[in-house]
Formats: C-alpha cells, structure tokens, sequence
C-alpha cells in the first residue's frame, strides 16, 4: 500500500509542478491529510504550497482531512477502477474535513 501511496504523491506533486491552474490554487495552502485503513494501517502527509513532502507511517492529530477506508477501496481509487464520489456515496469510503477541503481531495484521484 505505501508504495501505491508513494506514486499517487509523486504524479501529483509532478501534476501540480507543471499545471499553472493547480499551482495556483493549492498555492499558500496547508492542509494535513490522514489516511485510515480498517486493517489498522495509518498513513499521513502534509501539503503545503502545492507541494507533499512525504508520506508518513501512523497518525497525526488534528488532521484537515481524514479519508477512511479499507486498503481494496483505496487501492481500487488509486487505479482508477472507482471513482471517489462513487465510492463515498456507496459508504466505501468515509471523508472527514471541511467541505472545501473535501472538494481538494478529488485531485488527488
């Protein structure tokens, strides 16, 4: 799972460094995003200035953003065999945060 995670950060920081729109909108934005799985796997990251630093092992409290899920849903996201509007309206998913941030979160998929 963390090397699924590893890439999706990676094709979005090297989304964000060449899409002047994205830049420009996630620009000055500081926003930490926790990711749960239901197998007990933790994962967080930060992102700041258009830009992810890393990945993360565990928890981190507050979070902007919690995604719940189970690895096969989020895995499923990552390969674009589901959508994350479908997946949240299915209960696939569980989304914590700030409508606005929420909305962010469609980015990264």
């Amino acid at each position: 799972m963390r090397e699924m995670l590893e890439d999706l950060i990676r094709k979005f920081n090297s989304k964000a460094a060449s899409d002047p729109a994205l830049r420009a909108e996630l620009e000055g934005l500081t926003k930490t995003v926790l990711i749960e799985l239901r197998d007990g796997q933790a994962y967080h990251f930060t992102l700041k200035d258009a830009h992810v630093a890393g990945l993360l092992d565990g928890r981190t409290d507050p979070a902007d953003i919690t995604i719940s899920t189970d690895p096969a849903t989020l895995t499923a996201l990552i390969r674009r065999e589901i959508g994350p509007f479908k997946a949240y309206a299915t209960g696939k998913i569980r989304l914590k945060g700030s409508l606005e941030d929420l909305a962010r979160f469609r980015k990264f998929f």
